[in-house]
């Protein structure tokens, strides 16, 4: 393979050292939470021979977030430590296309489970909810299939310029990807344009998603509560809400820092971009948490493994 610029020395900044630190933390962490749910769903596939719609989506979900992670530790390790090894040729490239296209398949798959639960659980008298409600399942192959695409789309532009800002004299100067002179030309607006409406049309399948099925699970438990129906009931809808409500914060909050990536992504390191690195990278861990504890299924797998168990059986005992 060919460089861009002949091999030069690079120091390590404490920043760098430090950035690089709490992104294995927060990778590694969430790594291995979407590990786990991977694991789970097909020690199920394997026994029951197949899997629901559900699963299917949190399988691919948890296998696109696993990989995301792990090569957005390999690109920001190399970047802050290592960044000449980002110049040779198309070691570059193949890490943001691939950072770019596990992303977004992170982003669609992620809005489709939230749209896939406001069919499925939410309780509208509309002829066409109706009939989502009974085709949703034969359409969760499509919804994949398309957002795997538009992800793709994504990722193609991003490998077609990521080497053109890099590779130039006065970035080579610098020996840091994070200080390089990058102007925003013409070259960069069809990738943030394409990065810029998945983000936002992802947001809004997951806003109104949410907002309904909240709608719907605290109409049903007003419902519920005028007709003095079982309190386990009750208890269910409610940790629904607080599931769905948990997910719109994080996911807004990954929203907010995706926009402040693009708009800082020219500027030097500072604290502002080193907060947004932090929250980006929480995202993938903690959603898939969310997830879990909302699953019984999982949840219970969760607990078999982890010491809480016999504390949470004593609890149980004693009450």
């Amino acid at each position: 393979m060919e460089a861009c610029h002949p091999p030069q020395k690079f120091n390590v900044t404490s920043y760098g050292v430090l950035t690089v630190a709490i992104i294995t933390v927060e990778v590694f962490v969430g790594m291995w939470i979407n590990a786990f749910i991977v694991c789970v769903l097909c020690i199920a596939w394997v026994k029951k021979k197949t899997l629901n719609s559900n699963e299917k989506i949190l399988l691919l979900l948890g296998c696109s977030r696993f990989w995301y992670l792990c090569i957005v530790w390999i690109y920001k390790f190399l970047s802050f430590i290592y960044p000449n090894y980002l110049y040779v040729q198309s070691i570059l490239q193949l890490a943001v296309f691939f950072q770019a296209f596990f992303n977004h398949c992170n982003l669609w798959f992620s809005a489709s489970l939230c749209g896939f639960y406001c069919i499925k659980i939410a309780n509208f008298r509309n002829s066409f909810f109706s009939y989502l409600k009974v085709k949703i399942d034969r359409m969760v192959p499509r919804l994949l299939l398309g957002s795997g695409i538009l992800a793709l789309a994504v990722s193609i532009v991003a490998y077609d310029i990521a080497d053109k800002p890099h590779c130039n004299r006065n970035a080579t100067r610098q020996g840091n990807l994070g200080t390089a002179n990058i102007k925003m030309d013409e070259h960069f607006f069809p990738s943030f344009f394409l990065a810029g409406f998945e983000y936002a049309a992802s947001f809004l399948v997951v806003i109104f998603a949410a907002v309904f099925l909240l709608f719907s699970l605290w109409r049903h438990k007003r419902t519920m509560q005028t007709n003095s129906m079982k309190d386990l009931s009750m208890d269910a809808h409610i940790r629904a809400m607080k599931s769905i409500f948990s997910f719109l914060v994080v996911y807004s909050i990954n929203f907010v820092c995706l926009v402040l990536n693009m708009v800082y992504v020219t500027k030097k390191a500072n604290q502002l971009t080193f907060l947004i690195l932090v929250f980006q990278y929480i995202f993938p861990g903690l959603h898939s948490l969310i997830l879990v504890f909302s699953n019984p299924k999982l949840e219970k797998a969760l607990l078999k493994i982890l010491p809480l168990e016999r504390s949470v059986k004593r609890k149980v005992c004693m009450s």
